[in-house]
Protein backbone atom coordinates (compact mmCIF):
# COMPACT_ATOMS: atom_id res chain seq x y z
CA UNK A 1 0.00 0.00 0.00
CA UNK A 2 2.89 2.52 0.22
CA UNK A 3 3.19 2.80 -2.95
CA UNK A 4 -0.10 4.55 -3.20
CA UNK A 5 0.70 8.02 -1.49
CA UNK A 6 3.83 7.73 -3.73
CA UNK A 7 2.05 7.58 -6.98
CA UNK A 8 0.02 10.94 -5.45
CA UNK A 9 3.22 12.54 -4.92
CA UNK A 10 4.60 12.29 -8.67
CA UNK A 11 1.27 13.30 -9.72
CA UNK A 12 0.68 16.14 -7.95
CA UNK A 13 4.27 17.30 -8.99
CA UNK A 14 3.05 16.63 -12.74
CA UNK A 15 -0.16 19.07 -12.14
CA UNK A 16 1.80 21.27 -10.51
CA UNK A 17 4.65 21.29 -13.37
CA UNK A 18 1.92 20.98 -15.77
CA UNK A 19 0.55 24.23 -14.43
CA UNK A 20 3.75 26.26 -14.12
CA UNK A 21 5.00 25.14 -18.10
CA UNK A 22 1.04 26.71 -19.10
CA UNK A 23 1.65 29.69 -17.09
CA UNK A 24 5.00 30.12 -18.74
CA UNK A 25 3.55 29.81 -22.09
CA UNK A 26 0.61 32.70 -22.14
CA UNK A 27 3.44 34.96 -20.66
CA UNK A 28 5.84 33.98 -23.74
CA UNK A 29 2.55 34.15 -26.10
CA UNK A 30 1.42 37.71 -24.51
CA UNK A 31 5.70 39.09 -25.19
CA UNK A 32 5.65 37.52 -28.60
CA UNK A 33 2.00 39.04 -29.28
CA UNK A 34 3.22 42.35 -28.54
CA UNK A 35 6.37 42.24 -30.74
CA UNK A 36 4.30 40.80 -33.74
CA UNK A 37 2.00 43.91 -33.72
CA UNK A 38 5.16 45.97 -33.49
CA UNK A 39 6.22 44.52 -36.39
CA UNK A 40 4.00 44.31 -39.06
CA UNK A 41 4.40 42.59 -42.49
CA UNK A 42 3.69 45.03 -45.75
CA UNK A 43 -0.12 44.82 -46.73
CA UNK A 44 -0.79 46.05 -49.99
CA UNK A 45 -3.05 48.95 -51.29
CA UNK A 46 -5.72 47.97 -52.49
CA UNK A 47 -8.17 50.77 -54.34
CA UNK A 48 -10.88 49.86 -57.02
CA UNK A 49 -13.60 51.91 -58.94
CA UNK A 50 -14.45 55.44 -59.55
CA UNK A 51 -13.25 58.20 -56.71
CA UNK A 52 -15.64 60.37 -57.23
CA UNK A 53 -15.71 63.86 -55.19
CA UNK A 54 -18.07 66.17 -53.94
CA UNK A 55 -17.76 68.85 -56.79
CA UNK A 56 -18.27 66.06 -59.55
CA UNK A 57 -22.03 65.29 -57.82
CA UNK A 58 -22.61 69.38 -57.37
CA UNK A 59 -22.01 69.44 -61.52
CA UNK A 60 -24.67 66.52 -61.94
CA UNK A 61 -28.24 68.05 -63.12
CA UNK A 62 -30.92 66.06 -64.04
CA UNK A 63 -31.78 66.24 -67.71
CA UNK A 64 -28.07 65.46 -68.29
CA UNK A 65 -27.05 63.29 -71.56
CA UNK A 66 -25.29 59.89 -70.70
CA UNK A 67 -22.26 61.72 -72.04
CA UNK A 68 -22.37 64.51 -70.63
CA UNK A 69 -22.31 62.22 -66.46
CA UNK A 70 -19.83 60.28 -68.51
CA UNK A 71 -17.70 63.76 -69.23
CA UNK A 72 -17.61 64.35 -65.07
CA UNK A 73 -17.83 61.17 -63.80
CA UNK A 74 -16.19 58.89 -66.18
CA UNK A 75 -17.22 55.27 -67.11
CA UNK A 76 -19.15 53.33 -64.22
CA UNK A 77 -17.78 50.53 -62.52
CA UNK A 78 -20.53 48.63 -62.72
CA UNK A 79 -23.36 48.27 -65.85
CA UNK A 80 -25.67 45.88 -65.51
CA UNK A 81 -27.02 43.91 -68.42
CA UNK A 82 -30.35 43.91 -67.00
CA UNK A 83 -31.21 47.73 -65.59
CA UNK A 84 -29.54 49.74 -68.42
CA UNK A 85 -30.88 52.89 -67.07
CA UNK A 86 -28.78 52.81 -63.87
CA UNK A 87 -25.08 53.08 -63.41
CA UNK A 88 -23.32 52.38 -60.32
CA UNK A 89 -20.16 54.10 -59.20
CA UNK A 90 -18.65 52.37 -56.10
CA UNK A 91 -15.13 53.58 -54.99
CA UNK A 92 -12.98 51.09 -52.07
CA UNK A 93 -9.71 51.73 -50.83
CA UNK A 94 -7.79 49.19 -48.27
CA UNK A 95 -4.39 50.57 -46.92
CA UNK A 96 -2.53 49.48 -44.22
CA UNK A 97 -2.85 51.46 -41.09
CA UNK A 98 -6.39 53.32 -42.23
CA UNK A 99 -9.59 52.48 -41.88
CA UNK A 100 -10.96 51.24 -45.36
CA UNK A 101 -13.22 53.16 -46.75
CA UNK A 102 -16.06 52.64 -49.25
CA UNK A 103 -18.32 54.98 -51.20
CA UNK A 104 -21.22 54.34 -53.59
CA UNK A 105 -23.41 56.78 -56.47
CA UNK A 106 -25.87 55.48 -58.64
CA UNK A 107 -27.81 57.45 -61.28
CA UNK A 108 -30.82 56.69 -63.16
CA UNK A 109 -31.52 57.40 -66.55
CA UNK A 110 -35.00 57.87 -68.36
CA UNK A 111 -33.97 56.75 -71.88
CA UNK A 112 -30.55 59.07 -72.72
CA UNK A 113 -31.16 61.57 -70.15
CA UNK A 114 -30.46 61.75 -66.32
CA UNK A 115 -33.57 61.58 -64.02
CA UNK A 116 -31.77 61.30 -60.49
CA UNK A 117 -28.71 60.11 -58.19
CA UNK A 118 -28.74 59.22 -54.87
CA UNK A 119 -25.21 57.67 -52.88
CA UNK A 120 -22.98 58.48 -49.92
CA UNK A 121 -21.87 61.71 -48.78
CA UNK A 122 -18.62 62.07 -50.90
CA UNK A 123 -15.91 64.53 -49.79
CA UNK A 124 -13.75 66.87 -51.55
CA UNK A 125 -11.03 66.40 -53.20
CA UNK A 126 -8.88 68.36 -50.81
CA UNK A 127 -11.03 65.99 -48.27
CA UNK A 128 -9.82 62.95 -49.52
CA UNK A 129 -6.32 64.09 -50.26
CA UNK A 130 -6.18 64.96 -46.72
CA UNK A 131 -7.50 61.29 -45.50
CA UNK A 132 -4.23 59.40 -47.57
CA UNK A 133 -1.71 61.29 -45.97
CA UNK A 134 -0.41 59.22 -43.22
CA UNK A 135 2.60 61.18 -42.56
CA UNK A 136 2.80 62.28 -38.80
CA UNK A 137 2.79 66.22 -38.49
CA UNK A 138 4.68 67.82 -35.44
CA UNK A 139 2.86 70.80 -36.01
CA UNK A 140 5.39 73.13 -35.94
CA UNK A 141 6.35 75.19 -38.49
CA UNK A 142 10.10 76.08 -38.63
CA UNK A 143 11.60 79.27 -38.44
CA UNK A 144 12.55 80.68 -42.23
CA UNK A 145 14.34 83.73 -41.30
CA UNK A 146 18.05 84.02 -39.95
CA UNK A 147 19.32 86.76 -37.72
CA UNK A 148 22.27 89.08 -38.87
CA UNK A 149 24.71 87.07 -36.58
CA UNK A 150 23.10 83.86 -38.29
CA UNK A 151 24.11 86.00 -41.92
CA UNK A 152 27.53 86.64 -40.56
CA UNK A 153 28.70 83.09 -40.63
CA UNK A 154 28.08 83.25 -43.91
CA UNK A 155 30.07 85.87 -45.15
CA UNK A 156 33.28 85.44 -47.40
CA UNK A 157 36.31 86.07 -45.22
CA UNK A 158 38.83 89.44 -46.21
CA UNK A 159 41.31 86.74 -47.67
CA UNK A 160 38.87 84.90 -49.95
CA UNK A 161 37.33 88.59 -51.20
CA UNK A 162 40.85 89.97 -52.11
CA UNK A 163 41.02 86.51 -54.34
CA UNK A 164 37.71 87.16 -55.78
CA UNK A 165 38.70 90.66 -57.00
CA UNK A 166 39.98 91.06 -60.31
CA UNK A 167 43.45 92.96 -61.00
CA UNK A 168 44.13 95.60 -63.55
CA UNK A 169 45.03 94.22 -67.01
CA UNK A 170 42.63 90.81 -65.83
CA UNK A 171 39.33 89.81 -66.97
CA UNK A 172 36.86 90.71 -64.40
CA UNK A 173 35.81 86.54 -64.50
CA UNK A 174 38.40 83.49 -65.03
CA UNK A 175 36.57 81.45 -67.27
CA UNK A 176 36.27 81.80 -70.95
CA UNK A 177 32.87 82.71 -72.41
CA UNK A 178 30.95 80.54 -74.07
CA UNK A 179 30.78 80.02 -77.85
CA UNK A 180 27.92 81.51 -79.81
CA UNK A 181 26.81 78.02 -80.91
CA UNK A 182 27.74 74.69 -80.12
CA UNK A 183 28.85 72.11 -82.53
CA UNK A 184 26.27 68.86 -83.66
CA UNK A 185 26.83 66.09 -81.63
CA UNK A 186 26.94 63.77 -84.60
CA UNK A 187 28.49 64.33 -87.44
CA UNK A 188 26.53 64.34 -90.96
Amino acid sequence: MPAIPQRRHWLLAAAVAASLGLGACSSVNDSARNALYAVTPYKIEVVQGNFVSKEQVEALKPGMTRQQVREILGTSLLTDVFHSNRWDYVFTIRRQGVEPQQRRLTLYFNGDVLDRFEGDAMPSEEEFVATLDTRRRSGKVPQLEASEDQLKKFEPKDSDKAKDKPTEGEPASSTAPLPAAYPPLESR
